[in-house]
């Protein structure tokens, strides 16, 4: 087995310096808090500039199918890069989880394929009708054998494939152009299709934690819907597309941690108590080189994860485990000290820490908490749970 690569190559360093240049200009801070404040899903324009523009909607979409060919390594960056913008953009619900999922379907089917190409291009936006909180390979769950399983449905598929049930928290659905809803009927398990625009399906916003990630609740009442994958396929296509999820997440608190240390620093620098600036009391300092440790350890763990899912490794699922369950308590913990060591400017509206605090508490359950990563990877390391 090869030796992961943790460090970046000079393609992903030019990527993220795209990307990072197209956040400052069109995503700086206040105007992530305008929106927020708006209440609108996600900024449209922003999205067509980093998606369909920059291409990075289709980055783990082949060239065959309409995409850009890349892999999680650089689907990573540009997470990272989101996480540090708190962007207001559906990546992760559509670039990745409404991707993956059509991935992992049959991408010769016409339907898949004509889909997969639109998100790819940027021209229509994807959610997977799942709950942002649903994890990886949840128990009981159907797949194929010895793939990471997929959430049971509460969905109903009729006998000509119309859907009916509801669905909870599901991010990117507000503003979503096309829902891929697993559910289950005669035929057993499968994906299917769903336009937003059907009168027969509803999506009430609610209320989040995340104003930048906002969840809804679906209804589909006879919906009209096209099956993408059936039992054979469907379990392991969306097992797979939450584990992708799940560790390019990691990538994403990442970037959380980083702008939360960076700020810190910069704040206690041109902060002064007694004449002197607040950065250079001992017990401050002790705290950000704590937080610098801790991000530098969560730098390894999100890359390895991030090179595993490029790499196709065996060693996937453990990779994301081990980056789920610290990198989400990185970021959680970056984002506080980032409120506290601003003093009360920290507590405010005005000032955007609390938009990194809501999107590092809401990451610490997407996809799974970090004591469902590390149960999780105590069954693949076959670790026994204390008893007692």
């Amino acid at each position: 087995m090869s030796t992961p690569d943790l460090l970046y190559t000079e393609a992903e360093d030019d990527l993220r310096a795209a990307v990072r240049s197209l956040l400052t200009d069109h995503c700086p801070p206040a105007a992530v808090l305008s929106r927020a404040e708006s209440g609108r899903a996600y900024d449209g324009a922003l999205w067509r500039a980093l998606g369909a523009d920059m291409g990075a909607a289709g980055l783990l979409v082949p060239d065959k199918l309409g995409g850009q060919g890349g892999t999680a390594r650089e689907a990573a960056v540009v997470m990272e890069e989101l996480g540090r913008a708190v962007a207001p953009v559906p990546y992760l619900t559509s670039a990745v989880l409404a991707a993956g999922a059509l991935l992992g379907c049959d991408t010769g089917q016409d339907a898949v394929a004509r889909l997969l190409g639109a998100l790819a291009e940027g021209r229509t936006v994807g959610a997977l009708a799942v709950p942002l909180s649903t994890a990886p390979g949840a128990p009981g769950a159907p797949g194929a054998p010895g793939a990471p399983g997929a959430p049971a449905a509460t969905v109903r598929a009729d006998g000509d494939g119309a859907l009916s049930g509801q669905v909870s928290g599901v991010a990117g659905a507000a503003g979503a152009d096309v829902l891929l809803v697993p559910a289950a009927g005669a035929d057993g398990y499968g994906l299917y299709a769903v336009e937003t625009a059907e009168t027969s399906v509803s999506v009430e916003p609610l209320t989040s934690l995340d104003l930048t990630r906002p969840l809804a609740a679906v209804t589909l009442t006879g919906a009209p819907a096209r099956r993408l994958a059936g039992d054979d396929r469907a379990g392991a296509a969306i097992g797979r597309a939450l584990l992708t999820g799940a560790g390019l997440l990691a990538s994403e608190q990442l970037g959380v941690a980083e702008w939360c240390l960076t700020e810190t620093v910069r704040h206690t620098k041109e902060r002064h108590q007694f004449g002197r600036p607040v950065g250079s009391f001992q017990a401050l300092k002790h705290r950000m080189a704590a937080l610098w440790l801790e991000l530098v350890q969560a730098r390894a763990t999100a890359r390895y994860a991030a090179d595993a899912l490029a790499t196709d490794s065996p060693d996937t699922p453990v990779a994301v485990a081990v980056a789920q369950a610290h990198c989400a308590q990185v970021a959680v913990h970056a984002a506080e000290e980032c409120v506290q060591l601003h003093g009360g400017i920290g507590m405010t509206w005005e000032h955007p820490a609390h938009l990194y605090l809501k999107r590092a508490k809401s990451d610490e359950i997407a996809l799974g908490t970090p004591g469902r990563h590390r149960q999780t990877l105590a069954g693949l390391v076959d670790l026994a749970a204390p008893t007692g």
